[in-house]
C-alpha cells in the first residue's frame, strides 16, 4: 500500500471512518501469484487486540522490575482502550485481512528480506552442512558433483509434478509453495528495496570454481538430462579452463544492498555483463567447487564447514566463488566438505532440509549411474564480465567489507553425542521445547540474566505462510534455569520447574503456529501505524518491547535424518545463533558469536550447553529411578 500522496497526520482522536476512507482509496489491487492454494488452506488469521495484549504482557515480565511492568501495563491500556489507537489499527488490520489471501506476506518479505540492507552474508543467508564426504582426488569430487546435480534436478522435477509428499502438522496440510521458490529464484539488488526474480523453467545451471562462472545447460527443449558420465566431462572441461583465479565479481554479492545495487547498475552498463548477470539470475542454481578452507581436526571440522557455507572464507578463501543472491547454492569442498548456503528470502530452512535429504538419498541410491547418454549439450560456457575501474574499485571494498564479516563470526557446531530426541520423547516430553529450555539454561549459566528468544514456528498451515516467533523466554523458564542453577533445591524441584517451562514453550508454541503469536500482530499493527501517518504508539518504545525483541538468542529446530545441520549467525552483537537438528540417539548444533563483543563466545556457549542437556538428562534419570 502506498500512503505517499495522501496521508493520515497526527490527529489520534480522527474517526475509523477516516482512517478506513483512506486505507480503501490507497490500497492497490492484489497481485495474481502464480503459486496457487490448490489446497484451498485458510487465511492467516488476526488476532484479537486482547489476547496478544495478555500474552505479550506475560512474555515481557522477565525483562522488567516491577515499576517498569506496571508503566508497561499503563501504556497498554491507554492503547487498547475503546478511545485509543489500538482498536482503530486493529480494525484496519482486520478489514486488510479480509480482502487479501495473507495479510501479513508482502509486508513481511519486504520488511524482513528485500528492505533489510545489511549484506545477505552471515546478517541473513543460512548454510546447510552434508555429511562429509572425504574425496582423496579430484576424480571422486567431480563423480559426486555431477550425481548431486542429477538429483537436484529429479528433485526439482518431483516438485513441479506435486511428486514430493505433502507435509502436514497434525491433520492439517501445510502450504507446499516455498518448495517451488528455491530453483531458478534470484534476490536482485535494488534501490532501498530489493525484488525477487523467479526463473522455475530455466534448462541451466551455474558452476562456480576459482572465481570463474560457466552456464551449462542441463535441460534439453524435450526435457532430457544428461548422463552422469556426460556432466563430468563437461565438469572436467571446467575444471580445466578454471586453472587460474578470476576476478572476484561474486564478492560483490556480499557487499551492503545499497552498494551492491551501485556496483550492479555500473555492470549492466556494459551489455556483455549485462548478458552475464541475466545468466547468473536466471540458472536453477549454482554448484561451487570450492578450493580448501583452513585445516580443521576432529570434531572441528563442523565448525570450519559451517563458516565455509555462511560466508566462505572471504577473500582468503571463496567468497568469491558465490552467487550470494541466488536462492540455492550447492558448495563442494575440495577435502569432502559438502553443503550449501540460500538466499533466505524465499524459503524457510525446513523445505531446504527436507530437500537434502532427498539429495542425499539419491546419491545413496546411485540412480544416476544408470542414466544414458542423450543428445544434450551441456558443454561449459565461461561468462564473461568487463572491469572497468569503477567495478574494480567496488570489488576492492567488498574484499575490505567480507573480511571484515568473516573475522568477526565465531563458531562451535557439535554433534551431542550423549542422547537424542529418543531419551526425552521416553520421558513424555516434548524434544523441541526441552532443546528450547536447555538453551535458555545455557544463556543463564553464563549471563545470569534472562535472555531474549527467538524461536521460528511455521505458519504454513495457511496460504503463503512464514513464521511467527515463539517467545520461547518465559517467567516458567527463568524459574527453571535459576532452579537448576540452586545448590539448594532438590530433584523434584527441578523436574518440577523443567516440565512446568516446558509445557509453558508448548502451549506458546502451539499459539504460534496457529497464527496467534505476538510480534506479527504488533507488527502488522505498526506497520499500519506507519501507513498511515500516524506518531508511533508508545508501546513500542516502551522497555519492555525494546528488550523483549533484542533477540540475544536466535534459534530454530531444522530437521534432517542425515547427519547435517543448519548454522547462522546471530541476530544481535550480543547475541548467539543456535540452529539444531534434534535426531534419535544425538543432536547436531551449530553454534555462533560475534568476536567483537567481549561477553559472548561460542564456545563458552557450546560448553554451558552440553552441561545444560546432561544436567536436564541427570535430573530426570535421577528422579524416575527414585520413583522406581
Amino acid at each position: 500500500m502506498n500512503f505517499t500522496r495522501q496521508k493520515i497526520l497526527g490527529n489520534h482522536q480522527m474517526s475509523l471512518r477516516a482512517i478506513s476512507k483512506v486505507w480503501k482509496n490507497s490500497k492497490t489491487a492484489s497481485t495474481k501469484t502464480a503459486f496457487e492454494n490448490k489446497l484451498h488452506l485458510p487465511s492467516l488469521p488476526v488476532p484479537t487486540l486482547n489476547q496478544t495484549i495478555e500474552k505479550y504482557v506475560k512474555s515481557v515480565t522477565p525483562f522488567l522490575n516491577e515499576k517498569e511492568l506496571e508503566n508497561t501495563k499503563k501504556l497498554l491500556r491507554e492503547f487498547s482502550a475503546a478511545n485509543g489507537i489500538g482498536p482503530r489499527l486493529q480494525k484496519l488490520l482486520e478489514e486488510k485481512a479480509g480482502t487479501e489471501e495473507n495479510w501479513l506476506e508482502a509486508w513481511w518479505l519486504n520488511t524482513a528480506y528485500l528492505e533489510y540492507r545489511q549484506p545477505v552474508v552471515v546478517y541473513s543467508s543460512p548454510g546447510l552442512v552434508f555429511p562429509f564426504e572425504d574425496f582423496t582426488n579430484e576424480q571422486q569430487r567431480l563423480q559426486y558433483t555431477a550425481t548431486l546435480i542429477l538429483a537436484a534436478l529429479q528433485y526439482k522435477t518431483d516438485i513441479f509434478g506435486d511428486q514430493i509428499p505433502l507435509e502436514t502438522m497434525g491433520a492439517s496440510p501445510l502450504d507446499m509453495n516455498q518448495y517451488k521458490k528455491v530453483f531458478g529464484t534470484c534476490r536482485i539488488p535494488g534501490e532501498k528495496r530489493d525484488s525477487l526474480q523467479f526463473n522455475p523453467e530455466s534448462r541451466h545451471i551455474i558452476v562456480a570454481p576459482n572465481n570463474h562462472f560457466f552456464k551449462m545447460e542441463v535441460i534439453d527443449s524435450n526435457g532430457n538430462w544428461p548422463s552422469l558420465s556426460q556432466l563430468k566431462s563437461a565438469l572436467e572441461v571446467v575444471i580445466q579452463e578454471s586453472e587460474e583465479y578470476d576476478d572476484p565479481i561474486g564478492v560483490l554479492t556480499t557487499e551492503h544492498r545499497d552498494k551492491w545495487h551501485k556496483a550492479y547498475t555500473e555492470l549492466n552498463k556494459d551489455p556483455e555483463n549485462e548478458r552475464s548477470l541475466k545468466e547468473l539470475a536466471s540458472a536453477l542454481f549454482l554448484v561451487a567447487l570450492d578450493n580448501p578452507m583452513p585445516k580443521s581436526s576432529g570434531d572441528n571440522w563442523r565448525s570450519t564447514a559451517s563458516k565455509q557455507f555462511i560466508h566462505g572464507g572471504g577473500s582468503r578463501g571463496n567468497s568469491g566463488n558465490r552467487w550470494f543472491d541466488k536462492t540455492l547454492q550447492f558448495i563442494i569442498g575440495e577435502d569432502g566438505t559438502v553443503g550449501l548456503t540460500y538466499e533466505h528470502s524465499p524459503s524457510e530452512g525446513q523445505p531446504i532440509a527436507v530437500m537434502t535429504d532427498y539429495l542425499t538419498e539419491y546419491i545413496k541410491s546411485k540412480q544416476a549411474d544408470n542414466l544414458p547418454d542423450t543428445k544434450t549439450d551441456c558443454y561449459p560456457e565461461k561468462l564473461k564480465f568487463n572491469i572497468n575501474q569503477t567495478v574494480a574499485g567496488y570489488i576492492h571494498s567488498a574484499n575490505i567489507h567480507v573480511d571484515k564479516l568473516v573475522d568477526n563470526l565465531d563458531m562451535a557446531s557439535f554433534q551431542f553425542k550423549c542422547f537424542g530426541k529418543n531419551f526425552v520423547k521416553s520421558h513424555q516430553l516434548s524434544p523441541d521445547s526441552f532443546v528450547q529450555m536447555a538453551i535458555q539454561l545455557a544463556f543463564y549459566r553464563i549471563h545470569r540474566v534472562p535472555g531474549a528468544q527467538y524461536e521460528s514456528a511455521s505458519t504454513r498451515k495457511f496460504i503463503h505462510g512464514r513464521t511467527e516467533t515463539i517467545r520461547s523466554c518465559s517467567i516458567e523458564s527463568v524459574d527453571f534455569a535459576k532452579t537448576m542453577l540452586d545448590a539448594g533445591k532438590t530433584v523434584a524441584d527441578k523436574v518440577a520447574a523443567l516440565k512446568e517451562a516446558i509445557n509453558k514453550h508448548k502451549e506458546y508454541a502451539q499459539e504460534a503456529v496457529n497464527g496467534m503469536g505476538v510480534d506479527r500482530h504488533l507488527l502488522g499493527l505498526r506497520l499500519l501505524a506507519n501507513e498511515c501517518g500516524i506518531p508511533l504508539p508508545a508501546i513500542y518504545q516502551d522497555p519492555g518491547f525494546v528488550r523483549s525483541t533484542h533477540m540475544r538468542l536466535s534459534t530454530s529446530q531444522v530437521a534432517t535424518k542425515c547427519d547435517g545441520f543448519m548454522c547462522y549467525a546471530p541476530l544481535t552483537t550480543d547475541g548467539y545463533g543456535c540452529c539444531y537438528n534434534p535426531r534419535p540417539l544425538d543432536m547436531n548444533f551449530g553454534v555462533s558469536a560475534f568476536v567483537e563483543c567481549p561477553e559472548t563466545s561460542a564456545s563458552d556457549f557450546r560448553e554451558a550447553l552440553e552441561n545444560s542437556l546432561r544436567d536436564m538428562r541427570d535430573v530426570l534419570i535421577t528422579a524416575k529411578g527414585a520413583k522406581l
